[in-house]
């Protein structure tokens, strides 16, 4: 490289830290305006989200932080433009983030947990933690950890290492792999073939995601499943889940049973945290990890 490049390289790196740095300091309006303390009356929280499923469960760490003691009453805001995307790659929603099919979907799951009393489409309720408000801040999206883009937004703090969902173990997958891996977020590189070995493999997720995977696992069992919650119940019945950046890793990073995250290297903004759990982004470390959970 010619000392000009180089010079020129330096400095366009220099130009690039200074205009994402402005553009953080210019976000510190958006950032106070997120923390003004609502007022609650009654013994409720009511939260609001547009984002797409898998952000919903990383921030229930932070409704609950939110809610203290309260109860809380989450409401979905339908409709809203898919903004993370490319045309490229697919979603179960087409081009918007939430449906009335979500909210069906998500019903019974949150319903069952522990503090929730309400899941429902937004229609004009009083919201007092508007959860998507953190898209108003200049983070770098590809990046990080989901569930803590809420707590940088709020200021506040839960503990990611212990579980925050649960749901009743099917045990009729006790000896099963479980799988997702959806179209979107795969690493360069992966190969599931050498999982044949370990006996029977389940796949949830999209039917065509499943007709994909059977490339490499033809012996591959689909599971389709009603609601989220018959999807959490499979994975918290499995002997061991193996998923990628997508909506069922984010229910067995919260339930916290023995997962294994595919990192998509170009967005890691999925971290695993707490027992069980392990990641890799390379073909070796997947067949040590799998091996030494497995024994074979």
């Amino acid at each position: 490289m010619s000392w000009l490049k180089k010079i020129f390289n330096d400095w366009k790196a220099e130009y690039n830290i200074r205009q994402k740095t402005s553009q953080f300091i210019a976000g510190i309006p958006a950032a106070e305006a997120v923390l003004r303390s609502p007022h609650i009356e009654g013994n409720a929280v009511h939260f609001l989200h547009s984002g797409h499923a898998g952000d919903i469960i990383y921030s229930i760490p932070a409704m609950k932080a939110l809610a203290g003691n309260r109860n809380m009453h989450l409401y979905l805001q339908l409709n809203q433009p898919n903004r993370d995307f490319t045309k490229s790659m697919q979603h179960p929603n087409g081009n918007v983030m939430l449906t009335e099919k979500s909210v069906s979907l998500f019903h019974s799951l949150v319903s069952s947990q522990q503090g929730f009393e309400k899941i429902k489409a937004h229609e004009g309720e009083t919201i007092h933690y508007d959860l998507t408000a953190f898209r108003e801040l200049p983070f770098d999206y590809r990046m990080g950890s989901i569930a803590r883009w809420y707590f940088l937004a709020f200021g506040i703090n839960h503990d990611l290492g212990k579980p925050w969902l649960s749901a009743q173990a099917d045990n009729s997958y006790k000896n099963a792999i479980v799988l997702a891996r959806s179209s979107r977020y795969r690493t360069p590189g992966i190969d599931h073939r050498f999982l044949a070995k370990y006996g029977r493999i389940v796949f949830v997720g999209m039917k065509e995601e499943y007709e994909d995977m059977r490339q490499q696992l033809p012996q591959l069992e689909y599971k389709p499943v009603n609601d989220f919650y018959e999807m959490a119940s499979v994975i918290a019945g499995s002997r061991l889940f193996i998923g990628n950046q997508s909506f069922p890793f984010s229910l067995a990073e919260a339930m916290k049973v023995t997962r294994v995250l595919e990192v998509y290297p170009l967005c890691p903004n999925v971290i695993v945290e707490g027992a069980n759990g392990y990641d890799f982004c390379y073909q070796p470390q997947f067949e040590k990890i799998v091996n030494d959970l497995l024994g074979q």
